[in-house]
């Protein structure tokens, strides 16, 4: 098993092992956190490993697991700013938004299904958004004076996305910006219905890892989005490799921060390098039991 830590991010569900899930970690009085802090660190960790078994014995060798290697499942943002990246505070705020403004016409009608292409001749033919379908997922209405971005061409194209079979070649909408040579790019199509999972979440936890949100080109190094308390020192994610899952069980470190505080949550990204790449293998969160992404692709 390899762990990987970060002071600036982690999930709560890794203390509900053992401890239950009454208030968040970090919230109360010293030794409710400090208590929390020991659970967390070091007694659940036995019970962390455990989790991560039951879900890789559940998933490995599945129906399950076949149907999602199988499809189409993006492992990285599908969203491509323009090459060169964002200029300036008030352009990178208006993508983060969805703050855009259209002054162009959006084409109508094109193919409703597009090729996915995989190296070594694979395929697969999914469903793909329109252009009005793609802008509307990417923008919100600007509000009056605010920084926003302005669309002045929309034309089909393609994309590469990182996939969990690898990289794929997708159909794409290339959106023209004001002040920008090269296009916005946003992958139209549409990701396939995540399998339903052969194994159970841990009862009574609300929280989940997020994403992935990156996933490097070997399928190596991999970031996803995780949540810790307002008063918790950071957090860790173990990784459980198989030969056919990669299981992340996230937990909360110490120390706490002295003293009362509110029930707040905070949203860091947390990135762990795998022994061999994830393609082959069933990326999994050890509190849902799920593959991740979950859900089909949503801009983080």
């Amino acid at each position: 098993m390899r762990i990987s830590s970060s002071r600036s991010a982690g999930l709560l569900a890794a203390v509900v092992l053992t401890v239950g899930l009454g208030a968040l970690p970090g919230c109360g009085n010293p030794q409710e956190a400090d208590h929390s802090a020991r659970e967390a660190d070091g007694d659940s960790a036995p019970a962390r490993a455990q989790r991560a078994r039951h879900v890789a014995a559940a998933w490995d060798g599945s129906a399950a697991a076949a149907k999602w290697r199988a499809g189409y499942h993006p492992l990285a943002e599908t969203v491509r700013p323009p090459r060169g990246g964002l200029r300036g505070e008030a352009d990178k705020r208006a993508y983060r938004t969805g703050s855009f403004v259209l002054r162009a016409e959006l084409p109508t009608g094109g193919p409703r299904h597009g090729r996915v292409d995989w190296h070594e001749g694979k395929t697969l033919t999914r469903p793909s958004e329109g252009a009005k379908e793609s802008y509307e997922a990417l923008a919100e209405a600007a509000e009056p004076g605010a920084p926003h971005l302005t669309v002045t061409g929309v034309e089909p194209g393609r994309m590469r996305v990182v996939t969990s079979r690898g990289a794929a070649t997708v159909p794409a909408w290339l959106f023209s910006l004001e002040g920008y040579e090269a296009p916005l790019v946003r992958a139209a199509a549409v990701p396939s219905a995540p399998p339903r999972s052969p194994v159970g979440p841990i009862p009574g936890v609300p929280l989940a890892l997020k994403g992935p949100v990156r996933t490097s080109a070997d399928g190596r190094v991999i970031t996803v989005i995780a949540h810790h308390g307002a008063c918790d020192g950071g957090a860790g994610v173990e990784v459980l490799e198989t030969r056919g899952s990669v299981v992340l069980s996230a937990f909360v470190t110490g120390p706490r921060k002295p003293g009362l505080c509110t029930k707040q949550l905070a949203s860091r990204r947390v990135t762990v390098t795998l022994r061999r790449p994830v393609f082959d293998r069933v990326l999994l969160d050890a509190t849902t039991g799920r593959p991740l992404p979950d859900r089909p692709w949503t801009r983080y």
